[in-house]
């Protein structure tokens, strides 16, 4: 008795493994360094990693050889490749070990529980039912949260603003340069941003909802058959799942896939799927060109990323990465449970916390960056007193603005908000504050009395808490809330709908909607460069990057160009 577990997987395959047992001990090199039974179980699954360590071993050739004449044989004998037939056989030993050792009074997994999976993964109704539970997420998110977005909005442009301006004057620095760091470079930088966290809650509860109910893993079987007949690998959907809270963790999550290529074409598709730092962009500039229909905007952003993806998915796998079938996914389906309070809670709060973090990290230094190159004169003027558009960040912006006049946003302002979104696309909104705010700071955070104050907070939050339950109906088409327009209306939403219009000549609408597009597809941020670098490697780091911002131009010029000569917007 060696007190080794072996698990026997029937007489066709335990034949294939022992042949290849015999040409693993074959050669000392390999069979010293890998243990026969267990290398021959993964080269008969595919394992590419270990493909290429055999290849440079002394007769590594022949070994791999004779894996690919066994798989050969077992496709030929069950229509499956091994890949399918190994697992399975587990899965039979590990039934079998359950029934000879527990007992149970109940099954996790009920008549009811299955009559559901019928529905909700069934061949035609999986997807709708799939495409209706993100527009009820992206309801939540967008339209039910927009009402604690504009109170944030006025508490930092309000009290916030008016606190931090006191205080500087306080100090005897009202004068100074200091008073525009705190007030345009610190306030209107992160406060730009943090109006946002209410959407993201929203965005974080509706999807930890799902995730605990155990419905996401049925969403990843429903995609998995659409992803498979576009020449997808079906386990890549998991990753893409993930990139749509952040395309860091993402993209390393691709390690979990076997075959490089299948590794490296999802790394480069990642990218597309729209992570929470995308979605204040879209809320902000959805919110102010259209109002009445903003759920259905943002809905739109999320289902184009997801379409890009698969498009350029069968593209890739029919030219570059030509090769065998892709892989089956093979998963297990958590049985329904109602989600627990705490732990969705946490999974929020912990999403959120990070975002928050970054506000207080990368955004902050930013912003502080954006200030101070457009506190820089370049055509005249002393420092932090010099129109932006002569400011060394409106020089550059105003350099690189021309190759976006086709999509209906050339001005120097979009343009360096654009810039900055390189480093996070949490950025791009605080940039847009700082830029077309700037005009509009000391004098409007004249100092006012503390109390009344924390007055107008006390009493906005309540309203604002009302207004949301009210909102709630509007998910089925019920308006509360008497049709009222809960659009921004701040100076930022007035500026941007303003210079969009001009930048456009006439085309705001059109114009946003083609910003949204490139924001969606343009390189994500450095952090999730340097992920791609570090996965997949710095050619294909490169080739997301031009990539992904020519594609990115491209979409956004054809829906400004198209809807222009079309009549839209």
């Amino acid at each position: 008795m060696t007190g080794r577990l072996v698990i026997d997987y029937g007489p066709d395959l335990e034949a294939e493994i022992e042949k290849m047992e015999a040409a693993i001990e074959a050669y000392p090199a390999i069979r010293d360094r890998f243990p026969a039974r267990w290398l021959a179980l993964e080269l008969l699954e595919d394992g590419d990693d270990l493909r290429v360590r055999l290849a440079g071993l002394v007769g590594g050739e022949r070994v791999l050889a004779a894996a690919d004449e066994s798989q050969a044989r077992l496709q030929a004998r069950f229509g499956d490749t091994a890949s399918v037939q190994i697992p399975n056989g587990r899965y039979d030993w590990i039934n079998a070990l359950v029934r000879e050792t527990v007992t149970q009074s109940r099954t996790d997994r009920t008549p009811v529980s299955d009559r559901i999976d019928t529905v909700v993964t069934h061949r035609w109704f999986g997807l709708p039912i799939f495409l209706a539970s993100m527009w009820v997420v992206f309801k939540l998110t967008v339209d039910i949260s927009a009402v604690f977005l504009d109170w944030v909005d006025g508490v930092m442009g309000g009290p916030i603003a008016r606190w931090m301006a006191t205080l500087v004057d306080v100090l005897g620095l009202g004068n100074t340069w200091v008073k525009s760091l705190i007030v345009d470079g610190v306030v209107a930088g992160v406060g730009g941003i943090l109006v946002f966290v209410p959407v993201l809650m929203a965005l974080y509860l509706s999807l930890g909802l799902l995730e605990d109910s155990g419905y996401m893993a049925r969403a990843a079987f429903v995609m998995d058959r659409i992803m498979r007949r576009l020449g997808l690998q079906g386990r890549s959907f998991l990753p893409m799942l993930v990139g749509f809270g952040c395309t860091v963790p993402a993209i390393y999550a691709t390690r979990t896939l076997q075959r490089r290529r299948d590794r490296v074409m999802t790394g480069l598709l990642v990218p597309f799927m729209s992570c929470g730092a995308r979605l204040p962009v879209y809320v902000l500039m959805a919110a102010v060109f259209f109002p009445r229909s903003r759920g259905t905007v943002v809905f739109a952003m999320y289902l184009l990323g997801i379409l890009v993806a698969l498009v350029l998915g069968l593209l890739l796998s029919r030219t570059v990465f030509r090769a065998e079938a892709p892989t089956p996914l093979l998963m297990e389906l958590p049985p329904y449970r109602l989600p627990t309070l705490r732990s969705v809670w946490l999974q929020m709060w912990r999403r959120t916390a990070v975002f928050i973090r970054d506000a207080g990290t990368i955004i902050l230094g930013t912003s502080l960056v954006v200030w101070l190159l457009m506190a820089i004169p370049t055509g005249g003027g002393s420092f932090s007193e010099v129109e932006v558009e002569q400011s060394a960040f409106g020089a550059v912006s105003s350099a690189v603005a021309p190759a976006l006049s086709p999509a209906g946003f050339g001005s120097w302002e979009a343009t360096g908000a654009l810039i900055t979104g390189f480093v996070a696309k949490e950025v791009v909104v605080s940039s847009m504050s700082q830029v077309y705010g700037v005009e509009d700071g000391p004098e409007t955070v004249a100092s006012a009395a503390f109390v009344a104050d924390v007055q107008e907070i006390g009493a906005s939050l309540f309203q604002a808490s009302a207004d949301t339950l009210k909102a709630i109906p509007s998910i089925v088409g019920i308006d509360l809330l008497d049709g009222a327009d809960q659009a921004r209306q701040g100076s930022l939403a007035t500026a941007v709908r303003g210079g969009f219009e001009e930048s456009s000549g006439g085309h705001g609408a059109l114009a946003g909607l083609a910003f949204m597009v490139f924001v969606l597809l343009y390189t994500p941020c450095m952090a999730a460069v340097a992920a791609e670098r570090h996965e997949l490697g710095a050619r294909w780091m490169w080739a997301s990057i031009l990539g992904q911002t020519a594609l990115a131009w491209g979409m956004a010029v054809l829906v400004f160009q198209v809807g222009t000569l079309m009549g839209w917007g």
